[in-house]
């Protein structure tokens, strides 16, 4: 039952925030919904941290960028998600960079070359 309720509210939180930085962030350069994209939201079993996953379009560098840009305004995504949500206690954000799909992109790469040896 805890385990559906914290997937409810990852997904909740994930449609949130996506929003937050499309329709109220979106003035902010380094983190444009352009190049920013929320694929996963991961909150701790006391609903006090959420970790929030992104992808991001762009060089290494700029993805640093925008990963320090969004940790810099995480109080005010933070705040301005806590007035579509209703939860006693809105849980600090913290972003992350997801590489997954890279790697992902880097596996397919390598098959794609292994089959082709063969």
């Amino acid at each position: 039952m805890i385990k559906e309720r914290t997937l409810r509210l990852n997904s909740l939180l994930k449609e949130v925030i996506s929003e937050v930085l499309r329709k109220d962030i979106h003035h902010i350069e380094d983190i444009s919904p352009s190049i920013v994209t929320i694929t996963s939201v991961d909150i701790t079993a006391d609903l006090s941290e959420a970790k929030v996953y992104v992808s991001v379009l762009g060089p290494k560098p700029a993805k640093e960028k925008a990963l320090l840009a969004l940790n810099g305004v995480s109080g005010l995504i933070g705040s301005l998600s806590s007035k579509k949500v209703r939860l006693r206690h809105f849980p600090h954000l913290k972003f992350f960079i997801d590489d997954g799909l890279e790697k992902q992109m880097r596996v397919q790469e390598l098959l794609g070359k292994i089959s082709e040896e063969r």
